[in-house]
């Protein structure tokens, strides 16, 4: 546990001129992105570190953050994605015995701009209300036109590409390199528990940068694909785009989660679409209209398929559904082993009804082989 510190004021501006006052938290300075919020009350230090946040600023909803404090254990990168984070109540204290510190140490040494005492709720109506849209954070100034100036300079999430920006530079296997069944995962940002759901189930994988080509994914002689989670938009990422059409070629298994599973949507020509503000959180339903059950999931997106173009495509088959809005959460194709799904089954943070998917995916390249 740790003492309070002085907090210095901060200030939040969004696009649409709208000004909230607050108090610094974790770095000082000025950071600006799309803002977005996460309705989960627990797992902060995942969603954090969850790739597919890079390049947004984002509202925690629930009260209380930080509580648990951080552990080495609890994280989905190599460090905080996230460009900045609103809060309510950001806890420096904590009681958590495991934890090896602090929130606000960790976002520190993260160098991440955030505001707390903020009502996060009414901002959470506020954007549910008038739809994503950019914001700047600030512990160093609050002169408007300044800030105003600085967020105009800031690019939109829409057509912006980043899974190529967050992508691992360099080759990495993980698993036992004799295991019977062999993974190629083109990474996007991938969670790194994603990859251990793979390999807990007998899988070895080898994860590859975003624009590998498929001559070179071959050479580690997969039985399988995996299309990773990652952030930004799907649409302009042509490279990969092509790369999963060349995959199909193959008719070997194929499986996308979140930004895989819209690359796999537009390899089939199926257009993708900005959402008004996305979905996130720990508690979204979805229906598996296969099997007729339910299942509570963890989700982390901002971008969708288009339904009416799914529904019209003969070569793809529905799977999920949203049980709050009717978007597509998941398809797969009729002619080839492939399918993907919107959402996030290795749930971390989240409940676990939706991890049989990874054995779906085994299970498929077994027959395969």
């Amino acid at each position: 546990m740790t003492g309070t510190s002085p907090q210095l004021p901060a200030i939040l501006l969004l696009e649409d001129g709208s000004v909230h006052y607050g108090k610094a938290f974790g770095k000082r300075g000025t950071t600006s992105g799309e803002i977005c919020f996460n309705t989960g009350m627990t797992g902060y230090q995942e969603v954090f570190t969850d790739p597919s946040y890079f390049g947004q600023v984002l509202i925690m909803n629930s009260v209380h953050i930080g509580n648990y404090g951080v552990k080495d254990s609890d994280i989905e990168s190599d460090g905080v994605k996230i460009r900045g984070l609103i809060g309510r109540n950001l806890e420096e204290q904590f009681s958590r015995k495991q934890a090896r510190g602090s929130l606000d140490e960790y976002l520190k040494a993260n160098q991440i701009v955030c505001i707390q005492g903020v009502d996060t709720r009414s901002l959470v109506e506020h954007i549910r209300t008038k739809g994503a849209m950019n914001c700047i954070i600030s512990s160093e100034t609050d002169n408007i036109d300044e800030l105003k100036t600085i967020l105009a300079r800031t690019p939109s999430m829409d057509g912006l590409e980043l899974a190529s920006v967050v992508s691992t530079k360099t080759e990495y296997e993980l698993g036992d390199p004799s295991a019977p069944i062999r993974i190629a995962v083109l990474d996007y940002g991938v969670k790194q528990h994603i990859l251990q759901c793979m390999v807990e189930r007998g899988a070895w994988v080898k994860v590859f940068p975003a624009k590998t080509p498929l001559n070179k994914l071959k050479e580690c002689r997969p039985d399988g694909y995996f299309l990773s989670n990652g952030p930004g938009d799907p649409a302009p990422m042509g490279y990969a785009i092509a790369t999963v059409k060349e995959i199909l070629k193959e008719k070997k298994p194929l499986f996308g989660i979140c930004l895989g599973h819209q690359l796999l949507a537009l390899a089939n020509d199926i257009p993708t679409f900005k959402m008004h503000h996305g979905h996130r959180g720990l508690n979204h339903p979805v229906k598996n209209v296969i099997t007729g059950k339910c299942e509570i999931t963890t989700q982390n997106h901002g971008f969708g398929v288009d339904p009416a173009a799914v529904k019209k495509a003969t070569q793809i088959e529905i799977t999920h559904l949203n049980l709050n809005d009717d978007s597509i959460e998941g398809i797969r194709l009729r002619d080839r082993p492939a399918f993907s799904v919107q959402y996030h089954p290795e749930s971390t943070p989240g409940p676990h009804d939706s991890r049989y998917l990874f054995d779906d995916f085994l299970e498929l390249i077994r027959k395969n082989q």
